[in-house]
């Protein structure tokens, strides 16, 4: 008796790695076992950027509101500290985003945490 192949479940594993790697330049995006490869390494890019993405932000978001509070004479260090101390739970993003688009209300934040 032959052996039986699959031939509808190759193609259709096969075009989902090409789909996949469309756009893609050259032979990657054609002949499937460099298309896989490509694929798969695009997989754990993306698997690994989706954390440092959090990271990149947090670390733009500490820069703005460092920039802001020497504006209003305190380092970010002493304006986190003091706002820790009075218990004042507002979010990086937060604060940052008032640092750059509402410099008054930024103000009276830094006032309020060091009063």
């Amino acid at each position: 008796m032959p052996r039986s192949s699959n031939l509808v479940a190759s193609r259709r594993r096969r075009k989902k790695i090409l789909n996949q790697a469309k756009g893609y330049w050259g032979k990657r995006k054609n002949v499937y076992t460099i298309a896989k490869n490509a694929v798969e390494k695009g997989l754990q890019y993306q698997y690994r950027d989706r954390k440092n993405r959090k990271r990149t932000f947090r670390r733009l978001w500490i820069v703005r509101i460092n920039a802001a509070a020497r504006i209003n004479g305190i380092s970010y260090s002493r304006l986190m500290h003091a706002m820790k101390e009075k218990d004042m739970q507002i979010n990086r993003k937060v604060l940052a985003d008032l640092a750059v688009h509402d410099a008054d209300a930024f103000a009276a934040i830094v006032k309020e945490a060091t009063a």
